[in-house]
């Protein structure tokens, strides 16, 4: 036993070092620098903040890097490093109707005050390879801006509030503080600030798979994308000492709106509600399928019909986590020798006393062919 415990560690340690052999690759060709990951891969950045629950673009570059590109090890990597920090404070609020923009689309409103902003997309692009990349070409510098942007862009949503034509974004009576998931376990019934938390850092493919089938029937609402933001904005703490908030940082956020019809009942005329998306970085992808489900989950509370898979509150909350779902199916990988063997043991005495039972039967259960001969 000792012995095959010591080959164990041995082939364990060995596999360390292949990790890094096969992460490396050919050492002929230069080394990625986490500098490169950061600058040139800003959308697997953005992701790994944004799951991983900590805003640090270094960090998530040496997550990628070390997974070797894996987003989802990269993200587990990022949480685990995370827990270890300590926590001296709480921001203030993020204040999105602030934001330093990049890119601010509506898809309710053709005119909008301060207008559309395109900023960096691929939805004008051709999904067609670009070869001239081989090159290692630059990118063609852009001219300088005609108009800068306004420094407080409205928000397409308040041109329906001014109408009534949209709930209320109201804040709760007495503004209570939202849960905090990364302390405290998950439980039910999850009010919306939980379930916003959750969807914040839930994994990307789950929910846009989820938010596509709200699309295709299964759910209540035809959304509209109200209005698709990303930029900066600054990030405020309220210091005692001094009495006031001052700024400490800037992060880069991607907000989406959408708003849904509402038919209305009794007590309540018909109006538009809304599905609320924000994220780490640039991932409008991710913000908009966030947005679809949070709507999705407020069925209930609409009165509307919650049979579909993405109404279900308990089931999105606890599947939307990539890092508990991947532990959870990569531990099947572990040794379940003892389990296995038992439910061989357990097979074999069922069949044997289904055979025994079979010979045993009396005559007159034998089939009638026989007597007939």
């Amino acid at each position: 036993m000792y012995v095959a415990v010591k080959g164990g560690e041995r082939a364990i340690l060995n596999s360390y070092q292949m990790l890094d052999a096969y992460r490396r690759g050919d050492t002929s060709v230069p080394e990625i620098t986490l500098e490169q990951i950061r600058e040139q891969m800003p959308l697997a950045v953005s992701r790994v903040m944004a799951e991983g629950s900590l805003y640090d673009p270094h960090l998530a570059a040496l997550a990628l890097k070390q997974a070797a590109g894996d987003q989802i090890e990269a993200i587990f990597l990022l949480r685990a490093y995370r827990t270890t920090l300590a926590r001296f404070g709480y921001t203030q609020a993020l204040d999105t109707g602030k934001m330093c923009l990049q890119r601010r689309i509506s898809s309710t409103f053709k005119d909008v005050p301060g207008g559309q902003v395109l900023g960096p997309t691929y939805d004008y692009t051709q999904r067609l390879l670009d070869f001239t990349l081989e090159a290692g070409r630059d990118p063609a510098p852009l001219p300088p801006s005609p108009e800068p942007l306004a420094p407080n862009m409205p928000r397409v949503t308040s041109l329906l509030e001014a109408e009534s034509l949209v709930e209320a974004d109201a804040i709760p009576p007495g503004d209570p503080a939202p849960p905090d998931l990364t302390r405290e376990p998950l439980t039910f019934p999850a009010e919306r600030p939980a379930r916003l938390q959750n969807l914040a850092r839930a994994d990307e493919g789950f929910l846009l798979s989820m938010g596509y089938s709200t699309q295709r029937g299964y759910g209540n609402s035809h959304p509209f994308a109200g209005e698709i933001r990303y930029g900066s904005t600054e990030v405020e703490m309220f210091i005692e000492e001094l009495g006031f908030a001052i700024t400490i940082g800037e992060v880069e956020v991607t907000e989406c709106q959408m708003v849904s019809q509402f038919a209305g009942n009794a007590d309540e005329a018909p109006r538009l509600t809304r599905g609320y998306g924000l994220v780490f970085g640039y991932n409008e992808r991710k913000a908009m399928s966030m947005a679809l489900a949070d709507r999705a989950m407020r069925a209930e509370e609409l009165g509307e019909a919650g049979d579909a898979p993405a109404n279900n509150i308990e089931f999105m909350l606890y599947h939307s986590d990539n890092v508990e779902a991947s532990g959870f199916v990569q531990h099947l990988k572990l040794p379940h020798y003892v389990d296995f063997q038992a439910n061989l043991e357990l097979l074999r005495r069922l069949r044997a006393e289904q055979q025994g039972a079979a010979t045993d039967a009396p005559a007159e259960d034998q089939p009638q062919e026989e007597s007939l001969a």
